[in-house]
């Protein structure tokens, strides 16, 4: 009995543990090959165009993009934003339109790490991830995997495959206004269009715009700089 005991445990650590704490490190280094998104939406018959891309050589306008858009307090929480899952609460509880609070680092530790869901499994997981990539990782590394593995359509995955497929440049010639486009079809980027958008999208790309120059005046974006 003790014997299996100490064979549950050590599975479990090596699960729970090790085995995430050697990828988080592995990945600090290398791009990560692929995510569970993109295998289940290749399964799927979506395809899968991902092309890694260094964020230095991302215009600085998509991660200012993605912080006014997503999380403007990213450089300076530690993974969490306790006052954003709060308000969401409040505003799921009150029984209106679900609203998450889930920063980009959260975000990147699903994206990268795990399967799509809400189940409360996941979320832990998702949680512990989060913990493990802003300790190994940091800011710059965070949002250089987040804008590599975001899903921007069906089959495409990071800012290199939907700036050549949308704009047809490459990602380090964006400009504010198509990445403002780009951030602004998430989290729904299978409903939304980048190209020929609706009125919520256009008018979401506007203000993301607007933001974006606010978070490049308050250096908000300075940490992935």
């Amino acid at each position: 009995m003790r014997r299996l005991l100490r064979n549950i445990a050590l599975a479990l650590f090596i699960v729970l543990v090790a085995g995430p704490v050697a990828m988080v490190i592995l990945y600090r280094f290398i791009p990560p090959p692929v995510t569970p998104l993109m295998v289940i939406r290749a399964v799927e018959g979506r395809g899968l165009d991902h092309r890694w891309r260094p964020i230095d050589q991302v215009s600085p306008a998509l991660p200012r993009a993605l912080i006014a858009a997503e999380d403007a307090k990213f450089c300076d929480h530690r993974g969490f934003d306790f006052d954003a899952l709060y308000k969401a609460y409040e505003n799921n509880e009150s029984g209106k339109k679900v609203r998450g609070g889930s920063t980009i680092s959260q975000q990147t530790a699903k994206n990268v790490f795990l399967w799509p869901g809400r189940s409360y499994v996941r979320k832990g997981l998702e949680a512990w991830f989060t913990v493990l990539i802003e300790t190994f990782w940091g800011k710059k590394r965070i949002m250089e995997v987040y804008l590599n593995s975001i899903e921007y359509g069906s089959g495409i995955y990071g800012a290199e495959a939907a700036s050549q497929r949308y704009f047809g440049v490459g990602a380090d010639r964006l400009s504010q206004a198509q990445a403002s486009r780009l951030a602004a079809i998430l989290p729904s980027p299978l409903k939304w269009q980048v190209v020929k958008p609706g009125k919520y999208v256009a008018k979401r790309s506007k203000k993301i715009g607007k933001a974006s120059g606010a978070v490049r005046r308050d250096g908000l974006a300075d940490c992935v700089g």
